[in-house]
């Protein structure tokens, strides 16, 4: 298998997107990696050439760029490049630390949707921290793509992070969840309670009904749906929660003398153990669905090992059959997901 890499995207790049491919081309011996980028400088960094190819190009996208007129613009940006080299059939998944917009633009407008999905999402995994039952992680859609979403492409997420569940985490019948202000089945504005009504009325999903934000990391569900503003603005308070406190037990630690300090090198242990339940990068990147081949954008923060995650993931979906399988589901349920014939019931 091929997986296109935009290796100048991301805060550390090309640096520790290159030494990522390594672990990884290390780790996979099925994996051929397409490099696009500033090919001096990732020749500088590559320790071995085995199964990496260079595509050379000096021209990127930045973080601040406007991501639809970047990759219009932009056409041999190492970005746009990687997206073009999956939507020719030349590697069969897309990689990027870059710009989120610009990577979900290049994922949707180069690679193109899945025929009977209207929006394509953007989904992540993250930590079930309850300790209860074997489901450690949860699928989490839409966090950021779509800022605004009708009830139609709620029902839609559903299906699509119902499925990943069952195919990347192994779950049978996944619970799924509408995030909501509140567990009542008429919380929430007219779209949240026309997407409850649309869930609640599948005979496929499993579907439990709202969950609300604090509940998220205790095992609400195992699959959540949300929009795209809440889903983002959830993702960063559930990081910036997680960052801070782990500061202020450190703090804490240190400001509070020697008997402070020895507590906390026997819990060092243990707290170890729990930064590494919260750190969801584990795990992989954010995924597209809906989209027609595995787009997959880690942190733009992402070290070494983080990058190397996000291949093995890869690895999986492309072994799994996921996007094919999917793209299977979606044309043979094509009436029960359409977004027009989904807004029409709800209009009567």
């Amino acid at each position: 298998m091929k997986i296109a890499v935009d290796a100048m995207g991301g805060d550390f790049a090309p640096l520790e997107i290159v030494k990522g491919v390594e672990l990884a081309r290390d780790q996979f011996t099925d994996i051929e990696f397409e490099l696009f980028g500033d090919e001096k400088q990732i020749t500088a960094i590559l320790q071995n050439s085995d199964r990496v190819n260079i595509h050379h190009t000096d021209v990127t996208i930045d973080m601040g760029e406007e991501p639809v007129k970047a990759i219009r613009r932009k056409k041999d940006s190492s970005l746009v490049l990687a997206a073009t080299a999956v939507k020719n059939g030349e590697a069969d998944a897309f990689f990027s630390a870059g710009n989120t917009g610009a990577v979900l633009a290049a994922g949707i407008f180069v690679i193109g949707r899945i025929k009977g999905i209207d929006r394509p999402g953007l989904a992540t995994v993250l930590p079930n921290l309850s300790g209860k039952g074997d489901h450690e992680y949860f699928v989490m859609m839409d966090m950021g793509a779509n800022a605004e979403s009708k009830p139609a492409h709620l029902y839609q997420y559903g299906f699509l992070g119902d499925f990943y569940a069952e195919k990347m985490l192994g779950y049978t019948k996944p619970t799924v969840g509408l995030l909501n202000l509140g567990t009542e089945e008429d919380k929430g504005d007219a779209v949240h309670k026309e997407a409850w009504q649309l869930l609640n009325g599948s005979d496929t999903l499993n579907f439990i009904g709202n969950v609300e934000a604090r509940e998220l990391l205790n095992g609400a569900a195992d699959v959540v749906v949300t929009d795209g503003s809440n889903g983002n603005t959830a993702l960063k308070a559930i990081e910036g929660t997680a960052l801070t406190m782990l500061k202020m037990i450190k703090a804490a630690i240190m400001e509070n003398g020697v008997t402070a300090k020895i507590g906390g090198a026997l819990l060092k242990p243990a707290l170890k153990g729990l930064q590494g339940k919260l750190d969801y990068s584990k795990a992989g990147g954010a995924v597209i669905l809906g989209v027609n081949a595995p787009v997959v954008k880690t942190h733009g923060s992402a070290k070494a090992e983080a990058v190397s995650n996000t291949f093995a993931q890869i690895h999986q979906m492309i072994t799994s059959n996921l996007v094919p399988d999917i793209q299977a589901y979606v044309a043979a349920h094509k009436d029960d997901l359409s977004a027009k014939q989904l807004d029409a019931e709800q209009d009567n």
